[in-house]
């Protein structure tokens, strides 16, 4: 099975707008499927947003302060009555735990992620 990209691959990379955010509060989701958080994060001069992520394995005292990113052009999505208004990004292990995407210090909240 080839898995090379596809030729408009770079181009929809390119058009995802990735960005540095500071998580600013961590709340309960009870009414998700899924065990999640609603966070909020703040990116600079894009202002805070909230999302749905199922990154659990986290305590709210770990995210709150922490450096993520974010893609904040998707669009909104409506998960069990909260609007999640951008995607939190992390890799994917083999055990299925999520680890947040973190750049490094000296970064800042509305930073581009190239």
């Amino acid at each position: 099975m080839d898995r090379a990209p596809k030729p408009e691959a770079p181009d929809a990379f390119a058009a995802a707008d990735l960005r540095v955010g500071r998580v600013t509060e961590v709340l309960p989701f009870p009414q998700a499927a899924k065990p999640a958080w609603r966070i909020r994060v703040d990116f600079g001069d894009l202002g805070q947003r909230w999302t749905s992520a199922q990154v659990t394995r986290y305590r709210a005292e770990e995210l709150t302060g922490r450096l993520v990113v974010g893609a904040v052009n998707l669009g909104r999505k409506r998960i069990a009555g909260f609007t999640s208004e951008f995607l939190l990004l992390g890799a994917v292990g083999a055990d299925k735990h999520v680890r947040l995407l973190r750049p490094d210090d000296g970064a800042e909240p509305g930073d581009p992620v190239a």
